[in-house]
């Protein structure tokens, strides 16, 4: 009895078989998948290429890169779904840079697995390769520049940096540039490769404190003990300045014509330190005026010789 049956299966699924063997609609698809969408030959002689692509190896390689991007993403969230928001934000960006070149690697694979040259396919394009190659050389610095800054960790969102004399606070490290605001609140967008070519100074990589100073020059004959007492009295008065560590003053030097002095102070936002600087300025102005301080400026004598006549 079981023999019969699966006898009975296995005749019915032969004759399904050659029904679709014989349709025509399945000749039409089988010759849709053998046609030819690209068709041509490289080189000459031995060093010729025949370059093929049909329908069916477009569909295989769409299939596999939808295999691969779905196995990616499985990937990505597999990896980030214990990780901390900071961590997966940089996890993310890098990701996404060696997911382009995971592609590529799978294409070129594809590519030769169906019998494409890809050495002739470099080949043919080589000038191009180059040309594109030399266009992007500054694009690939960026890039590479941005995971290094992921993985460095050199520079954070929030963080006030200083480069090629611009200062700004970080709002944005992307995987090409960084984007920070400035003080008169303009968009400042850094490309990542200055940071391997110039100095980076980062202000707040220790802390939002800092310290800043204002120098001021008096003239000789001040008494420079009450100098320092109203420099002390200047910045310590001020809001913004902090009580701890104290403010100090230093007579840095014997000038041309003053006695230069240095306040130094401790602020909690150093990105807005122009503010406080230019009300102790003030404030140093109208105090050395109370007390009969001056400030001097540069003065030259001339002495004019007459030669006897």
């Amino acid at each position: 009895m079981q023999d019969n049956v699966k006898e009975h299966i296995e005749d019915r699924v032969n004759k399904v078989e050659q029904v679709i063997t014989d349709s025509s609609l399945w000749e039409k698809f089988l010759e849709f998948l053998e046609f030819k969408i690209i068709d041509f030959t490289t080189g000459t002689g031995e060093n010729a290429h025949d370059i093929v692509l049909k329908v069916k190896y477009a569909l295989l390689v769409i299939l596999v890169v939808l295999a691969t991007t779905y196995f990616l993403r499985w990937v990505k969230r597999l990896v980030t779904k214990n990780m901390p928001t900071s961590d997966k934000a940089k996890f993310t960006t890098v990701f996404s840079f060696a997911r382009w070149i995971i592609y590529i690697i799978v294409l070129l694979v594809v590519f030769d697995s169906i019998g494409i040259n890809v050495t002739a396919v470099f080949a043919a394009s080589a000038a191009l390769l180059i040309g594109v190659g030399l266009a992007l050389q500054t694009l690939f610095q960026d890039i590479l520049s941005g995971i290094f800054i992921l993985v460095d960790q050199s520079v954070h969102v929030g963080d006030i940096i200083e480069i090629e004399g611009k200062v700004g606070r970080v709002e944005e490290i992307k995987l090409r540039t960084t984007r920070a605001v400035t003080i008169d609140n303009k968009v400042l967008v850094i490309p990542n490769h200055l940071y391997l070519e110039n100095s980076l100074y980062n202000w707040t990589q220790n802390g939002t404190i800092t310290r800043e100073s204002v120098n001021v020059g008096v003239a000789y004959g001040s008494d420079v003990q009450l100098v320092k007492n109203l420099l002390i009295q200047a910045a310590s008065t001020h809001p913004n300045v902090l009580s701890e560590p104290e403010p100090m003053v230093l007579f840095t030097d014997f000038g041309d014509s003053s006695l230069n002095f240095k306040i130094i102070f401790t602020i909690n936002d150093s990105f807005k330190a122009q503010f406080p600087k230019s009300d102790i300025r003030f404030e140093i102005d109208k105090l050395f005026r109370e007390n009969n301080i001056s400030i001097p400026f540069p003065q030259r004598d001339i002495h004019i010789i007459q030669k006897p006549q």
